[in-house]
This record gives structure tokens, C-alpha cells and sequence, in this order.
């Protein structure tokens, strides 16, 4: 190093480390833990670097604003985003207006850094991130975030090395009083639509919320009732086709997402089949979508209103560099004509 003045580029590569985690773990304003500081005043030391303090003022510096980015989460181009994280998005965007915040929105494609930009060039003192479309993909992406150093906290399903920065709904106990009202209508075979995979871990707590319920009211989970299906009307419709195609007995559905709720609703009634008199239906989410159709559609509701206060409240923590506990948010059975009571 004779010769030149080190530089945190040169540090990161003796510590092992990105660029910016080093800018965190010296500034003491990150959320990094302590051994990869140390790892880093270590490399600073035998590397002879000091600290531009009026630099080091100017990087930490609060802007109040933050960045709200959206994982590609549908499998249709002109419809990429989960409707369901509408609602929570305007809500995200009038309570941080309310705190102060300026709000960055950004769509992120799945091939997209997750907002390494954002950290790096100071566009935002923190990160909530909304979707994600594959599990294994998610938490590599999400273990990027936590070497950078910067708060974030996420919507989803919890991550056992990250419970404290991740919020999602009560799914097992949603589905599980779902299934639960439809065993009290004299409902016995009642079909299950979603994909209960380890890529889509809030879905596979539904699922177990769905055979928990089963299994209780003494009935055993069929799998010719399992229909795995992604999050979309024309998926809906298609798993009632399979079902009918292959002549399965079922007079209920309970369907991982409203959307998929829509479609099974629409294709009974093409088949002549009548709702809620031969098939109860169920969804979950409680989308905009759920009063327009007909019969209006009984589900499991997610509030998303509580859920965005809650992911900028700790964000705002996160911010101020300290350390926040995230819970569930409880979810609200709502009943409607798909179910006839």
C-alpha cells in the first residue's frame, strides 16, 4: 500500500466484506454485526486507514426518504404485480408521508440487485421490500442485503436467520378458520387451490392450515383434492376443470388467493353448477374484487393498512439504529354469499 492512501475498496478485500459494509461498520450507523466490524477496524488498522470525518458525516447523513421496491410477482408482463399489494402500497405512501418520509417506488424484475443501488448511492435510509416469486431466489437476495448493512425490512414469509425484519399475516391461522367455517357448513370434500411448495412458503402455511382443520373435524386430506396452481384468475379456472375433467367429488374450495377464487367461481357456474347451493367457496387476501363478482366472494381478509404502518414504524427504527421484534398480523374470516352463511 506504499505510495497511495487506502481506500475502502482496499479494506473490503482484506475483510472480506462489500464496499458497503465497510462504510457501515466504520460510520457505527449500520446495522452489521459486531465480529464483521471488528473484521473491519482490524483491516483498517493493518492497512494504516483513517476516516474522512466530514465524508463520513455527509454518508450518514439522514434524508428522509425511503424506497418501497416491488419484486415481480405474476407471471403476465402487462400485470407484474401482485394486486394485492395495491392497497398496501398507498397505504405505505400516505403514513410515511404523514412521518416525514418521502416515498421511492421502484418495480424490480427478478434478475434486479434488490436495491444494492439504493444502499451504495444513498437514495434512501432504508428498504421495504413487497414479493417475491421463488423462495430460494428471495433469501440469497435477502442475505446480499444483510452484508450491505442497510435497513430494510420485508413483507412475507418469516426468514429463521431474519424474524425481526420480516412481517406477514397469520396464513395457517387465516386458512385454518377458512376451512374451519366450511366444515361447519356439512362442506366434507373441499378442494384445496394454490401451490403449498418451499418456493411459496405463505401458501404452504395455508396449505397447513387447510389439513389441520381437516384433520381435526376427523376428515383425511385427499390429494385428488390438491390442485397446485399460481395466483391468477385463468389458474382458477383451469384446476376446476381438472377437478371435473377427472370426475373428483368436491363441494367446496378453498383457494390460497382470491384471484384463484374468482376463476373456480366462474368456471363452477359455466359448468352449472350452482354457488353456494352445490360448491361453497373461499379465497383469502379480501381484493377489491371479492364484492364484484356473483355470488360476492366469502375470504380470509389480510389489513393491509395495519400491515404498512407496521413495515415503516420499523423501518423508522431500523433507521434510527435500533432494533425492532415484528409480529403477525391477525387476520379476519369474512363471510359472503360464496359461502350460503
Amino acid at each position: 500500500m506504499t505510495g497511495k492512501r487506502p481506500t475502502s475498496f482496499d479494506i473490503a478485500a482484506l475483510a472480506g466484506v462489500s464496499q458497503a459494509t465497510v462504510s457501515r461498520a466504520l460510520s457505527q450507523g449500520g446495522v452489521v454485526s459486531e465480529a464483521v466490524r471488528q473484521r473491519v477496524v482490524d483491516a483498517a488498522a493493518q492497512l494504516n486507514y483513517t476516516v474522512d470525518v466530514n465524508a463520513r458525516k455527509l454518508r450518514s447523513k439522514k434524508i428522509n426518504t425511503i424506497a418501497v421496491l416491488i419484486s415481480e410477482d405474476m407471471d403476465k408482463t402487462d400485470s407484474p404485480i401482485n394486486p394485492f399489494f395495491m392497497p398496501m402500497i398507498g397505504s405505505i405512501l400516505k403514513y410515511a408521508g404523514s412521518k416525514g418520509y418521502d416515498v421511492l417506488v421502484s418495480l424490480q424484475k427478478q434478475s434486479d440487485n434488490w436495491g444494492s443501488d439504493y444502499g451504495h448511492a444513498r437514495r434512501a435510509d432504508g428498504i421495504i421490500f413487497l414479493g417475491y416469486n421463488d423462495y430460494d431466489t428471495y433469501t440469497k437476495k435477502v442475505a446480499v442485503l444483510g452484508e450491505m448493512g442497510e435497513p430494510w425490512v420485508l413483507w412475507g414469509p418469516v426468514i429463521p436467520e431474519h424474524p425481526n425484519l420480516v412481517i406477514g399475516s397469520d396464513n395457517e391461522g387465516g386458512a385454518y378458520s377458512a376451512v374451519k367455517h366450511l366444515i361447519g357448513l356439512g362442506r366434507r370434500r373441499i378442494a384445496f387451490l394454490g401451490e403449498p411448495s418451499a418456493s411459496h412458503l405463505e401458501y404452504k402455511e395455508r396449505f397447513e392450515g387447510y389439513v389441520r382443520a381437516l384433520t381435526e373435524a376427523g376428515i383425511t386430506p385427499d390429494p385428488e383434492l390438491m390442485i397446485d396452481c399460481f395466483i391468477s384468475r385463468e389458474d382458477g379456472v383451469a384446476a376446476i376443470e381438472r377437478l371435473m375433467s377427472q370426475g373428483v367429488a368436491f363441494d367446496a374450495v378453498f383457494a390460497v388467493a382470491d384471484l384463484l377464487a374468482v376463476g373456480a367461481i366462474q368456471q363452477l357456474l359455466r359448468a352449472g353448477r350452482s354457488v353456494p347451493k352445490d360448491v361453497s367457496v373461499m379465497g383469502f387476501d379480501d381484493l377489491w374484487v371479492c364484492t364484484c363478482t356473483s355470488p360476492m366472494l366469502s375470504t380470509v381478509r389480510q389489513d393491509t393498512t395495519e400491515a404498512a404502518h407496521v413495515l415503516v414504524d420499523a423501518l423508522d427504527v431500523l433507521i434510527s439504529g435500533h432494533p425492532v421484534e415484528l409480529k403477525r398480523i391477525p387476520t379476519q374470516l369474512i363471510i359472503r354469499e360464496s359461502c350460503g352463511g
